[in-house]
Parts: structure tokens; C-alpha cells; sequence
């Protein structure tokens, strides 16, 4: 044998003591303390092995025959649910649909029609369901029971699977409940579902759920361990918390109040307007304007629509107002300075006395804070579960403060201001707890400010022209408007 040969065995002899080597090693079973087993563990441990793997094999065998069993069943309801073909507009049906928030006990015992998102669901067993069904700011529970006639198990099992925000079509018989549903805003009656047809599944995970989303601050306090939503997680996924009943009810709120400030000017003779808000110079003046290019030149954000107003009533239009977007470069992070809001504006013609003008406005609110409680109770009611809030406190019509007036309250309750120095935002807030506590009024109104901290074209009072013909409007001690008699002759404006 060559010097090779005797290496090449050599060298396999290694590689197979250490392949029997490694056998072993493998075979060694170590404890909790690192050592290999006694004989006596090593068995025991064998037996729980095999008992474990006996129990996979019986849940699996048992999953199979279930399996079995409900593929042989029949499903007596395979026509009454699944999900829809994609809607392209192939069919105009004439079907008459229901809206959530229209579901009342008037309708027991009727058939409807109804288009919703799945917010919920919570099954009871294999032959129960309970589905929280939302639409816009309105929640209503819905119930699925296993009746072997047009509701089987396995429509059951398809209701409980439905991912959270998946948009159904459904038919279902209104119910009045034996209890009010206390967890939907529909609470006297429930819907019992016969049909259920996922219109639009999500099939990705939600970045957090409405319920969740949908907490106040006093549950959470209640219930550390809820999940709290942070507002950055909400504006990161904006349509998502939009959908909250809260957030929805809030953007038909603030529509509401567009519509009342319309509904009472319209009534009173005012003309809508609509206004530029590219501009070329600035409205207001002062470094509080965004400069956009405008083809090669310099434009500007309305500030307000002041002038044009103003032109129009120049014009001999007499009243007029706008609803519309108002910009101000103001960089400051209080709830008082916005870099872009919604202004409701007006601007009247009086005949003989600026008062004209300012208690129609006073009434105008407590047209639109009346209306607010009657005509969107719900929506009220909805954000204020989620938001806790008091209803508005007004009288039949508003009470007027003039500016010497306040400032005396103020002095009666330990404030030092002086007679002609303007409110600041404490002294504000502390006259709107005053006048709660002594007119029992949250809306108030101030007249005759101090003429030095009012615009330059403000009408002096003639009585005394330290004072002006000006005035504010006050909500819980915040101001919500501002007005004036402007000096609207050219030669008193000069001097």
C-alpha cells in the first residue's frame, strides 16, 4: 500500500468514529440544569411524547370528522349569503333601502333593506351572531340565529368571519329587543338578518379599530388596559378615523352650522357672495399673509373678505355674507391662531343705529345653538358620548354687556384691569365663568370697547369718544365674532 492509500484510509476512519460521535451527541437529551437524563427521565419523558403526540392525532382526527360532517350537511341558506360579484353597474334593482339612523320601533316587524359596515362581530356559540353594523354616525346591532330554514351553521360561521370595516348588503326583519341595545345608537330596535352579502371585504389589517378609536378619555381612565389611539396614528390614517360615529357626527355638526347661518340670513334679506382668495395685494396688511408666485408674479392669500364686502355694500347690495376658506400666516401653536379656517362672514347696511346690525346678530346665534339642540340632537348626543360636553345655556335673546360693565365684574371678582385696558385671553375666560354664574348664560355679547384698541376706522361713541361703537360676541368666555360701525366718511377717516 502506497503512503496515499494509507492517508485516504486514515482519513475515512476519522470521518466515521466522528459521524458516530456526533450520533451520540444528538442522542443525549439534557434537563432543566444542563445535564443529560437519568434512564428513568429519559422514559418519562418518552411516555409524555407519545401522549402528546396521540393528542394531535386525535384533534386531528376529530377536526377531520367535523369537517366531514358539516361538508355533508346541507346548507339550507347557501342562497342567502357569500360575497357579491363586483359591483360594475350592471343593474338598476329599484330596491328601496334603509338608512341606519332612520331604524326606529315605527318599523317593526318590516322587512328592510340595508347597506353597512361591519364595525363587529361577536358570536354566541356555533348557531349565534351579533354584528355591530354602522353607517355614517349611526351603529345598530344586527342578529343572526340558526333556524335550519334561511339561517344554517354555515351562514353563521360566514357572519362571525367578516374582517372588521367590510361593507355589506343585507335583508333583515326590524325587531324590538325584550332590552335597548345599549352599545349602538339605535337602541330600540335590532335587525334579524335572513340575507348577508359582503359588498367590499378589507383584507389587510386595520391600523388600530373604530371601537378603540371611538373611547373617551373617562373610559380609559376607568380601564387602563384599553387600547388608546394617539393622534398621530389618527392623522396618519385619517379615512380610517373619520369613520369613528364621533368624527362623523362632528363633520355634520359643523355642516349644520353652514346651513343655519344661511337659513337665518336668507330669511333676513342677505345676498351670498363669493369672493377672490388669490389676491394680488395683501387684505389685511401686516407679515401675517402667504405669498404664492402667480405666473411670474407676486400674489397673496385672502386674509379676509373684508374689502369685497365692504364694495358691496358700496354697491348698494345692503346685506350680504360668504362662507369660505380665510388664510393667515400665523405661526403659533394655540388653539387661537390658524393658518386656514372656514370665516362666516357678513357684512349690513344699517338704517339708523349700528344696534340694528348687532342684535340681529345676537339673534342669529341663538337661532343657530337653539336649532343645533332640536334639529341635530343625535349628532350632538353622539360626539358628547365620546366628548363630554354641557348643552349651551341662552335665554330668548342675549344678554348685552357693555365694556365698562365687564370690566367692573371683573373688579368684583378680584381682577385688576384698568378702564380702558382690552381683555386678555385670562380675563376672557374668567368674565364668560362670571356671567355663567350671575346671568346663568353662556352667550354674551360686549358693546362699546375702548376706542385705542379698536382699528383705526371704527366709529368713536358720540357720547363719550374714548369708547367706540364696537362690540364682540363671547361663547364661554372664548370670542367667536368681532364687529364695528366702520367710519365711513372719507373726511372723518383723514382726520
Amino acid at each position: 500500500m502506497s503512503a496515499q492509500e494509507s492517508n485516504t484510509v486514515a482519513t475515512t476512519e476519522q470521518q466515521q468514529e466522528v459521524a458516530e460521535l456526533a450520533t451520540q451527541v444528538e442522542d443525549i437529551v439534557l434537563g432543566p440544569d444542563g445535564n443529560p437524563l437519568s434512564k428513568k427521565a429519559l422514559k418519562k419523558l418518552e411516555k409524555e411524547r407519545e401522549k402528546e403526540q396521540r393528542r394531535l392525532e386525535r384533534e386531528a382526527r376529530e377536526a377531520a370528522e367535523r369537517a366531514a360532517r358539516e361538508a355533508s350537511e346541507v346548507d339550507c341558506a347557501k342562497e342567502n349569503y357569500g360575497k357579491a360579484p363586483i359591483n360594475m353597474s350592471q343593474v338598476q334593482s329599484g330596491t328601496k333601502w334603509t338608512e341606519i339612523k332612520d331604524l326606529s320601533a315605527e318599523l317593526a316587524g318590516q322587512t328592510v333593506h340595508v347597506q353597512a359596515r361591519v364595525q363587529g362581530s361577536r358570536p354566541t356559540g356555533n348557531k349565534m351572531c351579533f354584528l355591530v353594523l354602522r353607517e355614517g354616525s349611526a351603529t345598530a346591532q344586527g342578529l343572526l340565529v340558526v333556524d335550519n330554514e334561511t339561517i344554517s351553521k354555515q351562514m353563521v360561521k360566514f357572519a362571525n368571519s367578516i374582517s372588521s370595516e367590510s361593507l355589506v348588503s343585507l335583508v333583515a326583519k326590524v325587531v324590538v329587543p325584550s332590552e335597548p341595545v345599549k352599545s349602538c345608537t339605535v337602541g330600540d330596535v335590532e335587525l334579524h338578518v335572513s340575507r348577508l352579502f359582503v359588498i367590499s371585504e378589507v383584507s389587510v389589517t386595520l391600523p388600530f379599530s373604530i371601537d378603540s378609536a371611538s373611547r373617551s378619555e373617562l373610559e380609559r381612565e376607568q380601564d387602563p388596559t384599553l387600547n388608546h389611539v394617539l393622534l398621530f396614528t389618527r392623522l396618519n390614517n385619517r379615512v380610517v378615523d373619520l369613520r369613528t360615529t364621533a368624527n362623523n357626527a362632528i363633520f355634520k355638526l359643523q355642516a349644520a352650522v353652514s346651513q343655519l347661518f344661511r337659513e337665518y340670513l336668507t330669511n333676513e334679506k342677505f345676498t351670498e357672495i363669493h369672493t377672490p382668495k388669490i389676491i394680488s395685494a395683501a387684505s389685511e396688511g401686516g407679515a401675517n399673509v402667504f405669498r404664492v408666485d402667480y405666473f411670474k408674479r407676486n400674489a397673496y392669500l385672502a386674509q379676509s373678505p373684508q374689502l369685497f364686502k365692504q364694495m358691496c355694500i358700496a354697491a348698494d347690495f345692503g346685506k350680504v355674507y360668504e362662507i369660505a376658506p380665510v388664510f393667515r400666516a400665523e405661526n403659533s401653536q394655540t388653539h387661537r391662531h390658524l393658518t386656514e379656517y372656514v370665516g362666516l362672514d357678513l357684512e349690513c347696511a344699517f338704517r339708523e343705529h349700528y344696534h340694528e346690525v348687532m342684535n340681529m346678530i345676537g339673534d342669529m346665534f341663538i337661532y343657530i345653538f337653539n336649532n343645533l339642540e332640536k334639529r341635530w340632537a343625535v349628532e350632538l348626543a353622539t360626539v358628547r358620548k365620546q366628548y363630554p360636553s354641557e348643552p349651551i345655556q341662552v335665554g330668548a335673546k342675549p344678554l348685552k354687556l357693555e365694556f365698562k360693565d365687564a370690566v367692573a365684574l371683573l373688579r368684583k371678582h378680584g381682577e385688576n384691569i384698568g378702564d380702558f385696558d382690552d381683555f386678555t385671553t385670562k380675563t376672557e375666560k374668567k368674565l364668560g365663568r362670571i356671567v355663567r354664574e350671575e346671568y346663568g348664560t353662556d352667550f354674551y355679547m360686549v358693546d362699546k370697547f375702548p376706542l385705542s384698541v379698536r382699528p383705526f376706522y371704527t366709529m368713536p361713541d358720540p357720547e363719550n369718544p374714548q369708547y367706540s361703537n364696537s362690540y364682540d360676541f363671547f361663547l364661554r368666555g372664548e370670542e367667536i365674532m368681532s364687529g364695528a360701525q366702520r367710519i365711513h366718511d372719507a373726511g372723518m377717516l383723514k382726520e
